[in-house]
């Protein structure tokens, strides 16, 4: 039988905030086209996770693994060479730009053409198709008809399909979300389990949520944090009736 390579691997990442340790020698491995959660209750360290791994945080000590390679904890400015893509647990569109324009904005700053020449028309070939390709990605979330809007007249579910179109862009081979369900209804939220089941086609996934039912609904593979260690992995289903993640949520009113 074969195994198949993870796509990212962490091993004893440890982050300490002076003397408050927030992560203590968590591992967890991404396979490619794999739709992996984070979850634990509030304090437990999984947005510290999710931002050592994207270079917002600095680690302790760790080692990570990408493609198959020891590579050093990349920075934030490092993350589309890679083509891994992030989103923030706020929307973060730019209030001056319309919606595909937003978009254009998420493509990757390696090539050679740069989006703010191209945006404001002094590369007419490279702007024509960079739009071709945020409209098709905006199309495939089903808000292509918004192209033209400003941040301020979308509703919060479609300002959260835009910013995810601004994540994708670039063609991501891991695409990292932190909270996405967060403000969401159950309708809004059904959908987005939709469109993660159909990115992950595309590219691995690696969601940071406290939305139990929602990570039931996406995840293949569930970590789940305690005191900034992994006390449990595994499927959803035997991770939800493992004894400590038990203790971990119904024991502590942080849930």
């Amino acid at each position: 039988m074969n195994t198949v390579s993870p796509l990212l691997s962490v091993s004893g990442l440890h982050v300490q905030f002076g003397g408050l340790t927030a992560l203590d020698s968590a591992s967890f491995n991404i396979s490619p086209h794999s739709v992996v959660a984070l979850i634990g209750p509030n304090g437990a360290g999984k947005t510290t996770a999710f931002n050592a791994i994207s270079g917002f945080v600095p680690i302790s000590s760790g080692e990570i693994e990408f493609q198959g390679k020891k590579i050093s904890w990349p920075k934030t400015h490092e993350l589309a060479a890679l083509r891994i893509s992030r989103t923030l647990q706020g929307v973060g569109l730019f209030s001056g730009l319309n919606v595909c324009e937003n978009v254009m904005l998420g493509a990757d700053t390696q090539k050679s053409s740069n989006i703010f020449t191209d945006l404001i028309g002094a590369s007419g070939k490279s702007e024509k198709r960079l739009r071709e390709k945020a409209m098709e990605v905006l199309s495939s979330l089903g808000v292509a008809h918004l192209a033209e809007r400003l941040p301020h007249e979308l509703s919060y579910p479609d300002s959260k399909k835009v910013a995810l179109a601004r994540a994708l862009i670039s063609d991501p081979l891991l695409l990292m979300l932190d909270e996405p369900a967060a403000g969401l209804d159950q309708g809004d939220i059904d959908e987005l389990a939709t469109i993660i089941n159909e990115v992950k086609r595309n590219c691995a996934v690696f969601v940071v949520e406290h939305h139990v039912d929602f990570v039931g609904e996406i995840s293949d593979q569930v970590y789940v944090l305690n005191f900034g260690k992994i006390i449990a992995s595994g499927t959803f289903d035997a991770v939800k009736e493992d004894p400590e993640v038990l203790t971990a949520y119904l024991g502590s009113s942080r849930h």
